[in-house]
């Protein structure tokens, strides 16, 4: 596929991302990923998951994450799909390749839960020879795995959400496609909101303008439901949210929102300095940059997430502030999957090392934060990387503030 972004429409002058192939070749890795975990049948509500599978790009209710739709994948048959009535319609109307599909209601209530597991999950199950059999299931509440226990005693509940992560983990060609098109509108969403610093502008209508970018050029939702924006003192330590305070001369501003397409995510930040920098900021910058650089040269065949973080973190340490860190992980994979493993740096208890394999896509993150600098002493970057068999492609082009790199 090509290493940039034609356009999202669909053409007829020249070859695109074909959907429908792409659905199946999903479909087909999550099928092979439910058999080597020897598991009957997955029964997924993530919403990255259930989209992985159906193609049902829903509306989302804030909070409700799990709660709303799901689908089933069993040997042979296509997904069955369990929706909201609010989708019903326009599935059965617009969506051919869902074959079986199911109208729910949001599952959260004992007596619905209880419902709909009886007399809608339940027959289904049934049908297809599920009741005693080995269910993968990624999320879901303890009302719902609680029915699910109850009426199908002999039903043994597994891990199905490892077997998702791990068909989600090498990208397919058509992902990357629709990748560097999430990640084209998330660097126009960076460019409306850092045109929009300025004196005596508040961080929120930073954000109102990238989202405004972001729905004009048919983005699906900001990276994070919460566009961050965070300007001056409040990168130190970092407010992930965006306010009523207002930037002012020598602020730096950092701004993380990016931006969906096609159910995938493109996750692009940037700082830049309102007026003019002071030589401690810059000097922040500078460090956080060389070591995005630096870790962005470790990604390739036969390095590790391991190699990255260390080398990002030594160059830090070249302009002394390796222990400056944010306490978050430095980077994280990217798909389908807003954020999803493997992760860049995670320091707590249990993380893995993993192999950069070709097809891997991160958006690597590292973040500094110094106190008491006038303006702000905080700094992240964040760039869109795919694995290659020669090395790391960098999907994200929005400019670097120039005018706080040292020298």
């Amino acid at each position: 596929m090509d290493r940039y972004a034609r356009g999202p429409f669909n053409v007829g002058y020249e070859r695109r991302v074909d959907l429908a192939a792409l659905r199946t070749k999903r479909i087909a890795k999550a099928q092979e990923e439910r058999r080597k975990a020897g598991l009957d049948a997955l029964l997924v509500w993530k919403d990255e998951n259930q989209r992985y599978l159906t193609d049902l790009r829903p509306q989302l209710i804030t909070g409700k994450t799990t709660a709303l739709n799901g689908a089933l994948l069993i040997e042979g048959r296509a997904p069955i799909l369990f929706c909201s009535g609010g989708e019903r319609d326009r599935v059965d109307l617009t969506m051919p390749w869902i074959e079986e599909v199911h109208t729910i209601p949001i599952i959260e209530e004992v007596a619905l839960v209880d419902g709909m597991v009886r007399d809608i999950l339940g027959p289904v199950l049934r049908r297809h020879g599920l009741a005693d059999a080995k269910l993968g299931l990624d999320e879901a509440n303890m009302v719902f795995v609680k029915a699910l226990a109850r009426h199908f005693p002999k039903l043994s509940i597994e891990d199905g959400d490892t077997p998702m992560l791990a068909a989600r983990m090498i990208k397919l060609p058509e992902e990357i496609a629709l990748l560097e098109e999430a990640t084209a509108i998330a660097d126009a969403v960076t460019a409306s909101a850092t045109a929009a610093v300025a004196d005596g502008v508040r961080e929120c209508e930073v954000a109102g303008e990238a989202m405004r970018t972001l729905f004009r050029l048919g983005g699906e939702y900001s990276h994070v439901m919460t566009p961050f924006v965070a300007s001056g003192e409040h990168m130190a330590p970092p407010n992930r949210i965006c306010g009523d305070k207002l930037i002012r001369h020598g602020d730096i501003v950092f701004i993380d929102i990016g931006a969906a397409f096609g159910g995938y995510f493109g996750d692009v930040a940037r700082a830049v300095i309102c007026g003019r920098p002071s030589d401690e900021q810059r000097r922040i910058f500078t460090a956080v940059h060389a070591g995005l650089m630096a870790g962005i040269a470790e990604m390739r065949p036969g390095r590790t997430n391991k190699d990255c973080a260390d080398a990002i973190v030594r160059t830090a340490g070249q302009y002394g502030l390796d222990g400056r860190f944010l306490s978050l992980f430095i980077g994280h994979g990217v798909g389908i999957g807003a954020n999803e493993p493997p992760y860049i740096g995670e320091t707590l208890p249990g993380a893995p090392t993993y192999e950069f394999r070709p097809g891997m896509v991160f958006a690597v993150e590292p973040l500094v934060w110094v106190p008491g600098v006038r303006g702000g002493g905080g700094v992240r970057l964040e760039d869109m990387v795919l694995v290659t068999e020669d090395g790391p492609h960098v999907l994200s082009r929005a400019p670097y503030d120039e005018r706080l790199l040292l020298g």
